[in-house]
């Protein structure tokens, strides 16, 4: 796709925003332009790349909704997607989303810290057995988010690798727009069946947790639509993160080199590359409740707003430098990487837990990492797709 026929939210220059979007942000942070934002049809809409006016729409869930306007495509697929929270609003998302909290609490996550440092030790044996050149998006990245996701839903070791094939089907837009739907429809239905069994036999995972403290309060559809969109968002997500924080890392050899020195600094580099990253370029969208004043114009009711969370992670306002560069030690900047208000990333926790363990291994098991081919023949996902990614990350040690 030619870079001019993709929107300037979904465009970069590898790591970096394209000059179109900081003259946007820093001249014009709220626009009236045409939308693509995942739908199959552009729409006249706003664009807000403001720091300070995408929290104001984010956190204001009166006037603004996650709902798109009635007698659309968006509001059909809506609802094919019960039980994601990204398309609930307040009363019903604070239902679910009351029932999830307490599993995504750093206390109760912490059960999951040993699983996950076996995951991420196995995945570095394979890559050492392998042998360079490895891809580190097959062996690393996209294995660890994969088997974390499974342990939390209880989904059985034997249905794993089904599961994940159907997964990868939906994501490479090389196999054909009927063969990701037919993949994406057997992804549902694995969960269709595991919410089943879990109403029969509850087990001890998340899932089982949901059917014996709220059975009733919960239908099956939820239960299936909550496993399906945690799952594909937490491995997506996370995966892309490894990915591109690993490349990251290896482009500043002097941050990568700093991270070595002084693992202690790991949180903070977690944050950096959160901020510097942003493999979620825009937030789910949202429509106007009524006409709502921001940014020297008024939005009217019932038109779509996008927040370019790319653009309020990285540009920062005239005079303001605290954007500027990549800084693994600088104190933490506030981003947007897990969204923000009321549908702030459930699994954040948890995608920071991952991303500690698995940065910390992978450069202890080896000091020497660094790239295979040339950073010019790295391949990035097109630049219109919801996640920011790698096709591959060719490795040698």
């Amino acid at each position: 796709m030619a870079s001019r026929d993709v929107p300037v939210y979904s465009r970069r220059d590898r790591f970096d925003p394209v000059p179109e979007l900081v003259g946007l942000r820093t001249e014009c942070p709220v626009l009236r332009t045409e939308l693509h934002g995942g739908l199959s049809s552009q729409v006249v809409g706003w664009l807000v790349t403001g720091s300070d006016e995408s929290r104001e729409v984010l956190s204001d869930q009166h006037r603004f909704t996650m709902l798109p306007p009635a007698d659309t495509e968006a509001q059909s697929r809506r609802l094919q997607n019960i039980g994601n929270l990204l398309h609930y609003d307040p009363p019903e998302h604070t239902r679910l989303r009351r029932m999830l909290n307490p599993e995504f609490t750093m206390r109760r996550l912490r059960r999951l810290q040993p699983r996950i440092d076996d995951v991420v030790e196995e995945c570095l044996d394979v890559m050492e057995q392998t042998g360079a050149p490895a891809d580190l998006m097959h062996h690393f990245a996209w294995q660890i988010p994969g088997q974390t996701a499974c342990e939390l839903l209880g989904v059985p070791q034997d249905d794993r690798a089904e599961l994940s094939r159907q997964l990868d089907i939906t994501r490479d837009d090389g196999r054909g727009r009927a063969r990701q739907m037919a993949a994406g429809r057997a992804f549902r239905a694995y969960f269709q069946q595991l919410t089943a069994r879990q109403r029969r036999d509850p087990g001890d995972d998340l899932l089982g947790m949901l059917v014996r403290e709220y059975g009733d309060e919960i239908t099956d559809e939820e239960l299936e639509g909550l496993a399906a969109s945690l799952t594909s968002a937490g491995i997506e997500n996370v995966a892309s993160m490894l990915g591109l924080g690993t490349l990251a890392l290896l482009e500043h050899p002097e941050q990568l080199a700093r991270l070595r020195e002084d693992p202690g600094l790991i949180d903070r580099a977690v944050e950096e590359l959160l901020r510097y990253v942003s493999v979620i370029p825009t937030l789910s969208p949202r429509t106007a409740l009524e006409d709502v004043p921001l940014g020297g114009h008024v939005l009217p009711k019932g038109e779509r707003v996008i927040c370019s969370a790319f653009a309020a992670n990285r540009i920062a306002a005239p005079g303001d430098d605290s954007k500027d560069g990549f800084d693994i030690a600088r104190e933490p900047v506030p981003h947007m990487a897990f969204g923000h208000g009321v549908h702030h990333c459930l699994g954040a926790p948890l995608a920071r837990m991952q991303l500690r363990t698995a940065y910390l291994a992978l450069l202890r098991r080896f000091p020497d990492l660094r790239l295979a081919v040339p950073h010019d023949e790295i391949r990035f996902r097109m630049p219109s797709s919801r996640v920011y990614s790698v096709d591959a990350l060719p490795v040698t040690w």
